[in-house]
């Protein structure tokens, strides 16, 4: 081999095991076409954790992501730690590990396959141009603010969650979506809630200050809400958005029912440290085990680790390729399966892309 890349491997929770299972088969083959080596290294997160080590990211799992060049992960979660210390919950790993890494911004491409526009509930003239990435800001705002446990009693009970940036949350995001829009269509739509939120106030000045440096490109605002209509009404019109933690988190998932699965997508945190990819999916406990989960937005999200984060740009390009020959050809898990297809579980779905790199 005339390289190895280090990557952390984190399988988590429900089918987190079996999709990772099927895209690390797949980087391995698209690996070996171009004489490149993957050292996997297994670590645990999010309830898998809890089990074991008491905690929902270990340290070691911490240490092992900082010296990687790239970490995958699954998925995490699930109804057996529901009841769990709010501070010990499965998801406090993917908020840990952001912090950890330094990773700020969450990037997720809504982008429509042709042999999918039928799975969208637009009508197919709304999607036939889908094609934009969300920015979303990742270690601030609301999830990361002050917050009070419900306290209290009767009609006095109370809980509240402080929504806070800093200028420089707001202007490094900003950076990232001029960045990546002047490699697209120039277009960036910063969304906020200005006419309600001091927060979202300053969002906008920074927004319009970052537009006034860039004149090459264009800038134009959106209130989340009105965002939201606008993702249903016109998606086409959308290049880079950019947004904040909250209504990123919001915005990414209607984008993934307007692009007809949530399993078909993928996400990519990237910032100061080692990158984390992940597909936008759940843990999907229901259908853990069966071996029919939707490998594809985990084979997806490698696909975009070789293109940020190990300099193999030609290996994103033919896993992404692969994956749109799978579909092209008819080849669906249950989630996506509708009658004439071709209906396959989760290796064997692996299994196609491999026969198409």
């Amino acid at each position: 081999m005339s390289q190895v890349k280090n990557i952390v491997v984190i399988p988590g929770d429900g089918i987190g095991t079996e999709i990772i299972s099927a895209t690390r088969r797949v980087v391995d083959e698209a690996f070996s076409q171009v004489s490149v080596g993957a050292n996997w290294i297994e670590k645990r997160a999010g309830g898998a954790a809890i089990d074991v080590d008491g905690v929902p990211l270990p340290q070691d799992t911490i240490d092992a992501a900082k010296k990687a060049d790239a970490v995958l992960l699954g998925a995490v979660g699930g109804p057996k730690w529901d009841k769990v210390d709010p501070a010990i919950r499965p998801e406090k790993a993917i908020l840990g590990l952001r912090k950890e890494l330094g990773l700020f911004c969450n990037l997720r491409p809504i982008k429509i396959f042709p042999s999918m526009r039928a799975y969208s509930p637009l009508k197919a003239e709304l999607v036939d141009k889908v094609d934009f990435v969300i920015v979303r800001e990742l270690t601030g705002g609301i999830y990361f603010g002050q917050r009070q446990e419900a306290s209290g009693s009767g009609e006095q009970e109370a809980a509240w969650d402080k929504e806070e940036y800093a200028r420089y949350e707001v202007e490094r995001i900003m950076q990232i979506a001029v960045e990546t829009a002047k490699k697209r269509r120039g277009q960036v739509t910063s969304v906020d809630k200005a006419n309600v939120l001091a927060s979202s106030r300053l969002w906008r000045k920074i927004a319009e200050e970052t537009a006034q440096k860039n004149a090459d490109v264009n800038f134009d605002y959106l209130y989340v809400d009105n965002a939201a209509q606008q993702m249903v009404v016109k998606p086409g019109q959308f290049d880079v958005l950019v947004t904040t933690n909250l209504f990123g988190d919001i915005l990414s998932d209607e984008g993934a029912v307007i692009s007809g699965s949530i399993g078909l997508l993928p996400s990519a945190s990237i910032g100061q440290g080692t990158a984390l990819y992940e597909p936008i999916h759940g843990s999907a406990p229901d259908i853990m085990g069966q071996g029919i989960a939707n490998p594809l937005g985990t084979i997806l999200s490698a696909a975009m680790m070789c293109r940020y984060s190990l300099d193999l740009p030609q290996v994103a390009d033919k896993i992404e390729a692969a994956v749109e020959r799978t579909l092209e050809e008819g080849y669906r898990t249950g989630d996506i399966y509708t009658e004439g297809m071709k209906r396959v579980g989760t290796d064997q779905m692996a299994d196609v892309v491999i026969s198409y790199l």
